[in-house]
């Protein structure tokens, strides 16, 4: 597969110098081409890619390892297809569309699509079966395109990591400053609540030009148990004595990537042991796995995503919590939060997509003790030139004690 970072821009195979850069990868791979389904927007990174308005009829696109790319489009869909640069054919009835896709398809055997063996990536498993049904009907084969949505969709810009290292750390101070914000109040002898801190958290962020689509999970206590608790309208008092969870993401526009951290705090003076336990080995697992990509780049070695989450998980298995670490250890990030490239996973499947130059990712572990706290530790990673490059710059070391001095 080609080294190469793609640009990272909707529209991306809108040019002749990005497909054949498309082309060459196509090669190195082995394939025939690769061929994009679009209809209303239900395959988002055919979409993405190819950077056409909305659309109410099925299109084919297909992008020969040699030649140039052509689409097969509905005959009323003429504005929305006006900035495709390449070959276009036009049909009206079904019966047209399927004669005129079996001589595109004609000679191609192997070819790309947006699928995923057993739906095992779900984010890149986005062709309707039914689609899938007729082209395997033409004697073609699918193959899952996820190193080419890596490579030519979730690759990071230059522009793009910029804006989101700038991102992160105010992502980092709102994070911190809520936490000291929820001790603050249970000083003044009027504890918020999670909803309250959650409103709190979203105005900073907006604040500081965290804008598009920034929110926040605020969890105390045995709701930081659940991963993906949010409170119900103004939530649990937060109160001493408690573990305190805020998850916080966001970007700055459109067409930037996300900033996405967890920070945790104690109301107290001193943390129980239990709770430094389960502190102490998620903290190691989020570092294990940053040393893990570090000596994988180091030797120049590849890396795939379940290797990684392998590395965080092990450490805390070894420290007996292994049972309540419950999600992978990472999701891809480009402009969705949940991206299409690389997750770092093992456990909810086994992604062993390779990690390109230019991808970003989450590094998240978490240990959950249901009806007691959960603790996460949740950090960004820039896959760049010089190794991994961790966001915020400086990252969570100690779980902030938030009472008594």
């Amino acid at each position: 597969m080609t080294s190469a970072i793609a640009e990272r821009a909707p529209g991306l195979l809108m040019s002749e110098a990005s497909v054949a850069r498309v082309q060459a990868a196509l090669v190195e791979q082995g394939l025939d081409g690769w061929l994009l389904f679009e209809f209303r927007g239900q395959n988002w990174i055919s979409s993405a890619l190819l950077g056409v308005e909305h659309t109410t009829r099925r299109a084919w696109v297909l992008v020969p390892r040699a030649g140039a790319p052509c689409a097969l489009v509905h005959a009323i869909e003429g504005s929305a297809w006006r900035a495709w640069p390449f070959e276009l054919e036009r049909y009206s009835g079904w019966r047209e569309m399927e004669e005129k896709l079996a001589r595109m398809l004609a000679g191609h055997r192997r070819l790309a699509m947006e699928v995923s063996p057993k739906s095992a990536v779900p984010t890149v498993d986005t062709v309707p079966a039914g689609a899938l049904e007729l082209v395997r009907g033409l004697g073609v084969e699918p193959v899952s395109s996820g190193d080419l949505v890596t490579t030519f969709h979730s690759v990071w810009s230059d522009a793009q990591l910029a804006d989101h290292r700038r991102a992160a750390e105010v992502v980092a101070e709102v994070g911190k400053a809520a936490l000291h914000e929820a001790a603050r109040a249970i000083e003044r002898g009027a504890p918020t609540t999670e909803g309250a801190l959650s409103s709190w958290i979203l105005e900073r962020l907006r604040a500081g030009g965290i804008t598009v689509e920034a929110d926040t999970h605020v969890a105390v206590g045995a709701g930081a148990a659940d991963p993906h608790y949010a409170p119900v309208g103004e939530g649990a008092v937060i109160g001493a004595g408690r573990v305190l969870l805020v998850d916080l993401w966001g970007r700055t526009s459109t067409d930037a990537v996300h900033a996405d951290q967890t920070w945790m705090g104690f109301l107290g003076s001193a943390l129980p042991d239990r709770v430094a336990e389960v502190w102490s080995a998620v903290k190691d697992a989020r570092d294990a796995a940053v040393t893990f990509l570090s000596t994988r780049h180091r030797e120049k070695k590849e890396v795939r995503g379940f290797e990684v989450d392998d590395q965080a998980r092990a450490l805390i298995q070894a420290r007996g919590f292994g049972e309540f670490f419950i999600h992978r250890t990472g999701h891809s990030i480009d402009t969705r939060l949940h991206g299409s490239g690389p997750n770092l996973d093992n456990l909810e499947s086994r992604d062993d997509r390779r990690l390109v130059r230019g991808v970003g990712f989450s590094v998240e572990p978490g240990v959950y003790l249901p009806g007691e706290f959960g603790v996460r530790s949740e950090i960004n990673v820039h896959w760049g030139a010089a190794g991994p490059e961790v966001t915020p710059r400086e990252p969570q070391r100690e779980m902030l004690l938030l009472l008594g001095g």
